[in-house]
């Protein structure tokens, strides 16, 4: 049996016995391109029963069956976070998604503001980059990405329970930081290039659950935002203490 270095995502249930058929995407990468066959181990995790080493016991490019044999470690779940972001250019909104996965966000939303370039997002292709990112960081949950919805609307329907750290890059060079904040339900929002305008910046900054914090002494871009301000809140709130 060769060493279990592939991960694969699957929706399956996984228990010890618990067989798991591939759709043909799954089974071309594992037998056509990883040149995996019959009697390989490969590593499973389905987002809810940890991760699995399973064995390939049916091979063929159209599909294939796979078997649970032990759990090799257990459901390791991120903090109730959300990630809210303006998608930007292709490249950029995808690294945003794959970096969201790795840092610890429990969902992901993409948000149309007044100054967000781009009207449209694939859903599909930005959850398939989501699982990739689990796949490859040894992850056993993968975040939902939603649809895109309009930051306004979302705001309307906002839980009373989940505070907001609201990134404002014109506090760029402030020290308005997070500070000593309780754990629970939290989001971060990252704006547009454009950044915010004034009448969202108004109604946020009017927001209860609303926490302005400034990244740093210069303005950072949106992707690079992203990342800085996961690092901030995992330290502060999060599960990296």
């Amino acid at each position: 049996m060769a060493d279990a270095k592939i991960r694969l995502y699957v929706e399956h249930p996984l228990g010890e016995g618990q067989t798991v058929p591939l759709d043909r995407d799954q089974a071309h990468y594992l037998f056509g391109v990883m040149r995996r066959g019959a009697g390989d181990a490969v590593l499973l995790f389905n987002g809810r029963d940890g991760e699995w080493l399973a064995t390939v016991q049916d091979a063929s490019k159209r599909g294939g069956v796979l078997r649970a044999d032990n759990q090799t470690g257990p459901q390791r779940n991120p903090p109730d976070l959300w990630v809210l972001f303006a998608p930007i250019k292709k490249a950029r909104t995808d690294f945003i998604v794959e970096k969201a996965a790795e840092m610890g966000a429990a969902r992901i939303l993409p948000v149309q503001t007044d100054f967000t370039n781009s009207e449209r997002i694939r859903q599909d292709r930005l959850q398939a980059h989501a699982i990739e990112a689990a796949e490859q960081c040894g992850g056993t949950y993968v975040p939902e990405v939603a649809d895109l919805q309009k930051l306004d609307r979302l705001l309307q329907d906002w839980p009373e329970d989940r505070k907001l750290m609201f990134c404002d890059e014109a506090l760029a060079g402030a020290t308005q930081a997070l500070g000593a904040a309780d754990s629970g339900a939290w989001a971060i929002l990252i704006g547009p290039e454009g950044g915010f305008s004034d009448a969202e910046r108004t109604r946020l900054n009017a927001l209860p659950f609303a926490h302005p914090v400034s990244l740093g002494p210069r303005i950072l871009r949106a992707d690079t935002a992203v990342v800085a301000a996961m690092t901030v809140w995992q330290m502060a709130v999060g599960d990296w203490t």
